[in-house]
């Protein structure tokens, strides 16, 4: 085997890699799959710290994919390539294990006998591959707790019957109120998979038109801003490699007045972003867009609806659209000595 530690420039994205990657992902079990795939690690990478160098090796069954960055004492420290919130894990299959301690076999020759740091996260509570990890390493890493990240998601069990079972009665009440009003109006709903990245070029395109008109784009606070802007950008390009990204706008008078966007792995689907224009919100577009693409998911067979972080009053809402709250753990490996 050979370990790849290279530029982010001279990466191989064939297609037939990207979904190598992305179905070993989808399979993986970790709480977040989709933040484990190339469209979302490689995203921020080219987006937020495209100078970093990547230490890679993705094989038929398993996935390591590490930056290089640094602690303040100087050591060097081998991070997800999503290095903020830390939704994914770095560490991926059934002989993710060996594959890491193939690694740290190997490392001190590139970093002159120096054993590098490890940051590992999105795993879940009691990880087998922690506990694993914790045994076999006892003695050459410390293992450092890093604060927990909690995501919500919704079981699409049973389709679209099954899930609205799940909500309450004034939820549901409140959706098709809403739904009637906007098909009174003439507002319809338009579904897309981007198939190449020049699609999803316009496709995206048409997202930032709408970011614009809505409170976050008045605000100078959403997609339409550095980095962000790139980051989604970049996610979409990459999903499109293998027909992973799920888009739909709401659509009055040949005018799209609000999108919806997200992306798969395996069963997954999980929410990236979704905007309206503010003039329209009396109208519920954000709610009904959330409800029209449950539609459509269901109907796709996927199996769970995953909305990312729930621990910032912000993100209060998706309490009533998503019933489990899970924690994400993350864990630094400190080396002992050496």
């Amino acid at each position: 085997m050979e370990l790849r530690i290279q530029s982010h420039g001279s990466l191989d994205w064939s297609p037939e890699s990207v979904r190598l990657w992305n179905d070993i992902a989808g399979r993986s079990g970790r709480p977040d799959p989709f933040c484990c795939t190339p469209a979302w690690q490689m995203a921020f990478h080219d987006a937020f710290s495209p100078s970093r160098r990547l230490l890679l090796h993705v094989e038929e069954k398993n996935v390591l994919a590490f930056a290089e960055m640094a602690l303040s004492s100087g050591r060097p420290c081998l991070v997800p390539l999503e290095s903020h919130w830390l939704s994914g894990c770095p560490l991926l299959g059934p002989e993710a294990e060996e594959l890491f301690a193939w690694a740290c076999a190997l490392l001190p020759r590139v970093y002159a006998n120096t054993v590098p740091a490890f940051l590992i996260s999105g795993l879940e509570e009691k990880s087998p591959l922690l506990l694993n990890l914790q045994t076999r390493f006892k003695g050459i890493f410390r293992f450092i707790p890093q604060p927990d990240l909690l995501q919500r998601s919704a079981s699409l069990e049973g389709g679209m019957d099954g899930y609205l079972s799940r909500r309450s009665a004034n939820f549901r009440a409140k959706m098709k109120k809403a739904r009637r009003k906007a098909e009174a109006k003439g507002v319809t709903f338009e579904r897309f998979i981007p198939s190449s990245p020049e699609e999803a070029d316009t496709i995206y395109a048409r997202m930032l038109a709408v970011e614009e008109k809505s409170w976050k784009g008045k605000e100078h606070c959403g997609m339409t801003e550095t980095p962000s802007r790139q980051f989604y950008h970049a996610m979409i390009r990459r999903l499109s490699l293998y027909r992973g990204g799920r888009v739909m706008f709401a659509v009055h008078d040949g005018t799209d007045i609000g999108f919806i966007f997200g992306g798969l792995a395996g069963a997954h689907y999980r929410g990236q972003q979704f905007s309206y224009d503010a003039d329209w919100k009396s109208f519920s577009i954000g709610d009904l867009l959330q409800m029209e693409q449950l539609d459509w998911l269901c109907e796709e067979n996927i199996l769970r609806y995953d909305m990312g972080m729930s621990d910032i009053p912000a993100m209060a809402y998706k309490a009533h659209w998503a019933e489990k709250e899970q924690a994400l753990t993350a864990w630094l490996l400190l080396p002992v000595s050496g």
